[in-house]
Formats: structure tokens, sequence, C-alpha cells
């Protein structure tokens, strides 16, 4: 399907979730872009211990099952709402600059959908699946470019594996770990991403997955034309948004502080002709 030309029409097809296809950008795949802007580095090679095929398949089963709680509840954004339809729109911006850091991503069935909820909190599962919550959006008052510095974060995590390589972390990263992994064709890694389930929800990310989310983000959000300095704004808001016992669940997963907020202003620059380009 062409989400592309699906995206010009106003209201979608009720129940319908929103599929975007995995139209990727025409950079080369690699474990880091050629052409990247932001310096990340290559990913974890701990994320081959983990079969991606059988994560992206927990995933996609557990996000499957939020959505039907959700519209049982009667808080599942319906097609035509326009948080949504903003969130989609955002979406089809982002997702073709997604290729490059990801060759996998291509083939993803992207989702982007919002669940009517006080929390301030948002994901993408590996695989593409995406979930905003309206009360990140409501009580931050994030205008078009924080919330696409936002989900470009969030498939961040999914593009450059982060799941996989904090699930391989989980059973033991020894040699007789990637020897026996080896040996049984992941088998047994295997069966752990498969049963991950509802943790993908909760899964806590290093500091090091952390910046590098947030870099990778900020990239895909300029080359979607979103202005970088948002990324900035952002964190000052959820700074300001984290005081108190009853914080925002997001920053229990992401930490904010001003290490965050520093590095991200020193990489602005980098990313500032690509947001130009795309905007010209």
């Amino acid at each position: 399907m062409c989400f592309l030309c699906d995206a010009k029409h106003a209201a979608w097809p009720g129940r319908r979730a929103f599929l975007l296809a995995a139209a990727g950008a025409a950079a080369t795949a690699a474990t880091t872009p050629l052409q990247a802007q932001v310096n990340v580095g290559g990913s974890s090679g701990l994320r081959n211990l983990v079969p991606a095929d059988e994560l992206e398949g927990a995933a996609t089963q557990q996000y499957a099952e939020l959505l039907a709680q959700a519209r049982a509840k009667g808080v599942l954004a319906p097609p035509n709402s326009p948080q949504l339809q903003r969130l989609r729109g955002i979406a089809t911006r982002l997702v073709p600059q997604a290729g490059q850091w990801n060759d996998r991503s291509r083939q993803w069935r992207w989702e982007v959908n919002l669940i009517s909820s006080k929390q301030i909190n948002a994901f993408c599962m590996p695989g593409g699946k995406i979930a905003f919550y309206t009360g990140i959006l409501d009580q931050l008052k994030l205008n078009d470019d924080e919330t696409a510095m936002i989900m470009g974060h969030e498939m961040a995590h999914a593009l450059r594996e982060h799941a996989r390589a904090r699930i391989a972390k989980s059973q033991g990263t020894g040699t007789l770990l990637s020897l026996g992994a080896q040996l049984l064709g992941l088998g047994q890694l295997g069966d752990v991403a498969a049963s991950i389930g509802t943790q993908l929800l909760t899964l806590r990310f290093s500091r090091d997955d952390e910046t590098d989310a947030d870099l990778v983000g900020l990239e895909l959000a300029a080359r979607g034309g979103y202005q970088p300095q948002a990324s900035v704004s952002l964190w000052e808001k959820m700074a300001q948004a984290g005081g108190g016992a009853n914080g925002p669940s997001f920053l229990s997963t992401h930490p904010s502080g001003p290490d965050r907020i520093q590095q991200l202003q020193r990489n602005v620059p980098k990313v500032q002709g690509l947001y130009q380009r795309a905007r010209s």
C-alpha cells in the first residue's frame, strides 16, 4: 500500500490500522549510513544473538493485543481523530528516512496509533509499531517539530535494534552463550524473543542507547523537514514535567537531564543543512 497516496485522504476506512509501506530512503543499507551526519557508530553486535524475525513477530502480537484492549475500553483514537491524523502525517515524512539506518525496515509494516490516556508516553516496538498516548501531546503541548523528535527517537530505538541487544545482554554476554547460541541456531535466545511479551513496553535502555536514539532520531526528523532545535525544547519540557514522585512514565525509561540537552545542542548544527534541504 502506498502511504503517501493514502495520506492525502482526510479520513481512513473505519477500524483500519494505519499501515505505512516500508518505503526506504535511497541510501544504501549499512550498519551506519555512509552519509550520516551524526556520529553514533555501528549497532551492537549482540543483537545478532536474538533472531530479528522472532522478536518482531512477538512485538506485532503484543502491539495487536494492546490495541485490542484500548479498543475495548473505548480509548483507541478513531481514524478521523485530528491528533491521530497529525501523528500519521509526521510519520509519512519520517518513515522514508528509515531505510538507510536499517535495511530490514524497508519491509516493515509501519503502524501509528493513538491511545487516550493521561500518561506522558510513546514508543516504537521492533518492526515499526508506533503508539502515542494523548498525555504526551496535551500535557507537554508539543508542536509538530517536537512531536517529530519524539517519534524519531522511538523509531531510532527500533531501527538500531536496541531491544534485541538488551535481550541478549539480559541473558548473559559471555563466550559460552555466544558459542551455544551459534551451535543451537539461536534457538534458545529465539525462544526468549518470542516470549518477551509486555516487557517490550517497559524495556529500559542504557544511557548509550538513549544517546544513540536521540541523535539518530534528530537526524531522521531533520531529514523529514522538522526543525532540529525542537529536540532541545522537547527535552527542556520533559525536564520541567519530570518533577515530583508522579513524574511522566516516559521519563522512567528515558531520563532527562542537562547532559542530554547539551549533547543535542552540540549536534543540532550537524543536521541543520539536512533540515534546510528538506524544506527547500
